[in-house]
């Protein structure tokens, strides 16, 4: 009997051709999740009040008005909102889009902020008047949707054989390496351990994930090495009480907002730490504004709104119709939760400090409108239920 070959293109069939994915959408179409649209809208809601309540001094001391940032931010809410209304209608067809179109786009915006002016020595942002875009977070975005389709195309080698799937990852790889020069490394590496985690479910075998895992490894220690100021973080995160004055500035007056919220908080706009004591309170630290206002209590409140919306986009993943869908729901989900997690961990000092936003809370333009996006892609899936999956969760 011949063996079969190895995966490949050519090997495998094309899986946007075959039934599972020419079936009208319109006939398994459901109603939303209801309990994930809720837990949206209350971090959104939950999100907005907080980053007007952490960024309310900051504005009035640089730019002479306390709504500066929170009106700011609204402009971009409402176009977040008004794509993720059109995502969770639409979303199904832009599936006649070819999912190298979604990598290729992400690299072109890329390249153009790479080579754009620098703002404190990184080139992570493009400037289009008024408003800085920063395309890392559209490329997050991209190369889920992109793995997603690569991987139902390949569906039956992965599962039948394991074999791991190199052309897609390579684009991956290099997309990750465009942000990675702008200065990223906390980008590129949740970018990767989505990736994984996408190629996991779908039925790559371990040993191929570890193997390539431990490939990046030196390329990570490198990139860490390259440049002094990485070192140092995590020198401060190991010991940031040996010079709270100096190089662990920022991470002392973390720990000082949050362990000054006791368990019930100061209460809703009383942080004295926003006062010009925390850097970044509207941005990377808000956690430990909302950790000093609302205290024990509500930070558990958040941290739980969090884990449910893990918990709902597991199950819209694991009831989808198709496996690309399926994939797209599960990276969406881990893109929008780990990081969360990661922003509020790094804010009490569990793992060492780095630039990434927390989902719905922080200030920032491009952020929220990638967060909007990815959430009205997952409630779109959400509709797009399988017959034999739609039964309760």
């Amino acid at each position: 009997m011949q063996r079969p070959r190895p995966y490949s293109r050519q090997a495998a069939p094309r899986a946007r051709l075959s039934a599972e994915n020419t079936i009208d959408h319109r006939f398994r179409a459901r109603e939303a999740d209801p309990q994930l649209v809720l837990v949206l809208a209350a971090l959104l809601i939950f999100g907005l009040v907080f980053m007007f309540s952490s960024s309310a001094f900051l504005g009035e001391q640089t730019h002479g008005d306390s709504f500066y940032f929170a009106k700011r931010q609204l402009v971009f809410t409402i176009g977040g909102l008004l794509a993720m209304l059109a995502l969770a209608k639409n979303y199904q067809r832009l599936s006649a889009i070819k999912p190298s179109a979604y990598i290729f786009a992400s690299w072109a915006l890329l390249v153009v902020a790479l080579f754009s002016p620098g703002i404190a020595n990184v080139h992570r942002w493009i400037r289009l008047g008024p408003i800085q875009i920063q395309p890392s977070e559209f490329a997050k975005i991209a190369v889920i949707i992109y793995l997603a389709r690569e991987i139902q195309d390949y569906k039956g080698q992965l599962a039948k054989y394991g074999s791991f799937p190199w052309q897609p990852f390579g684009l991956v790889l290099a997309t990750v390496g465009l942000i990675a020069l702008g200065k990223d490394l906390g980008t590129p590496v949740m970018i990767l351990l989505v990736c994984f985690g996408m190629l996991a479910v779908a039925g790559v075998r371990m040993l191929f994930l570890l193997g390539s895992g431990a490939l990046l490894i030196p390329l990570a220690v490198y990139e860490i090495l390259k440049h002094p100021y990485r070192i140092q973080r995590i020198t401060t995160f190991m010991s940031p009480e040996a010079d709270p004055g100096g190089k662990g500035y920022q991470l002392w007056n973390s720990f000082m907002a949050v362990g000054s919220g006791g368990w019930f908080g100061s209460g809703m706009g009383a942080s004295k730490m926003k006062l010009m004591y925390l850097p970044a309170p509207h941005t990377d630290f808000i956690f430990s504004v909302m950790a000093e206002e609302l205290g024990l209590i509500g930070s558990v409140a958040v941290i739980a709104m969090f884990a449910y919306l893990l918990m709902r986009g597991l199950s819209v993943a694991r009831k989808a119709d198709t496996l690309s869908n399926s994939l797209t729901a599960l990276g969406v989900t881990l893109m929008l939760c780990l990081q969360a997690f990661y922003n509020m961990a790094m804010a009490i000092g569990l793992v060492p400090t780095k630039g990434l936003p927390l989902p719905f809370f922080s200030y920032g333009g491009s952020s929220m409108l990638s967060t909007l996006i990815m959430a009205g892609i997952l409630v779109n899936i959400s509709k797009m239920r399988s017959s034999s999956r739609a039964g309760p969760s």
